[in-house]
């Protein structure tokens, strides 16, 4: 009996298939200076980097505005969006996690990259945004879901000097909620994305 050998081609096929996906444990850059490379995140519970998908959405709405931006990168986790700025020009990123060893991660990745014009602040969030502020023209937040801290976050960026008169804010929250933000932030753009809402609004000076 002569057995059958599968087709030549199917092997090919599923490396083709395999290409371009992110590896578990591993965040791909999309952009910029350091598109394409690979670096190693914890495994760490309530990590949750954004999905590859919404920061390409994300920064092809930004488009050249990242080039010379001081960026405050909140509830940063695996630096995802701040490292990504970086690569696509940002002229400095502040990185605030609370979590040591996930902070500890971000620094070493950072260094691998020789990314200097950064740092890693060991904090919690909104006890951060009580200290004296520089305005950012750049935020992103990223907060844990369902412990309703988007609100409060977005308060205390608009209230104590954290924002540029016309920065621009990213918000990714769970599609459930609708969150409240100052009057004076106009939204920009908005996409989904499974379980998350991404909005980015362009702040007006009141």
């Amino acid at each position: 009996m002569t057995r059958k050998r599968p087709p030549k081609s199917s092997a090919p096929r599923l490396a083709s298939a395999r290409r371009g996906v992110q590896q578990p444990g591993k965040l791909r850059i999309i952009g910029g200076e350091f598109r394409r490379r690979q670096l190693p995140i914890l495994d760490s519970p309530g990590l949750r980097p954004t999905p590859d998908r919404v920061r390409e959405t994300l920064f092809n709405w930004l488009g050249q505005q990242l080039y010379e931006q001081q960026v405050l990168d909140l509830f940063a986790g695996t630096g995802a969006l701040g490292i990504e700025a970086v690569s696509r020009g940002a002229a400095w990123v502040d990185f605030v996690e609370r979590n040591p060893r996930v902070a500890e991660q971000l620094s070493t990745n950072l260094a691998s990259l020789n990314i200097t014009a950064s740092a890693v602040h060991v904090n919690d969030v909104q006890a951060y945004l009580t200290y004296p502020a520089k305005p950012y023209t750049l935020v992103f937040l990223d907060p844990p879901f369902h412990q309703q801290l988007a609100a409060p976050c977005c308060t205390a960026l608009e209230n104590s000097g954290w924002l540029d008169n016309e920065a621009m804010i990213y918000l990714e929250t769970e599609t459930s909620l609708a969150p409240k933000v100052p009057t004076n932030w106009l939204l920009h753009r908005e996409t989904q994305a499974g379980e998350s809402t991404a909005r980015l609004y362009q702040r007006q000076a009141p």
